[in-house]
């Protein structure tokens, strides 16, 4: 019975001393835990900004690809006009 009382206040004297550790340890978790918070929120913002970034690049090389296609196609019918030229004066 004695031993069990010893092994008791043993117990005790453990968890007073591992409750303070662990108040210690909260606080010390709490904090990093805020700091990944701020870390999370600024890299939401980059992301929506690369998003948007993105986006723009999108659209731009739309505008691009349509005005080369354009360029394209013109350049293709200039040609044709002038080979039918050329074939007419070859035929004079």
């Amino acid at each position: 019975m004695k031993k069990v009382i010893k092994l008791s206040m043993i117990a005790l004297a453990i968890s007073l001393v591992a409750g303070c550790a662990t108040t210690s340890d909260v606080e010390n978790i709490q904090s990093q835990v805020d700091g990944l918070n701020t870390s999370v929120r600024q890299a939401s913002a980059d992301a929506a900004s690369a998003q948007t970034t993105a986006t723009d690049a999108a659209a731009k090389a739309e505008a691009a690809e349509a005005a080369a296609n354009k360029a394209a196609e013109l350049s293709q019918d200039a040609n044709s006009k002038l080979d039918r030229k050329f074939k007419r004066s070859m035929m004079k």
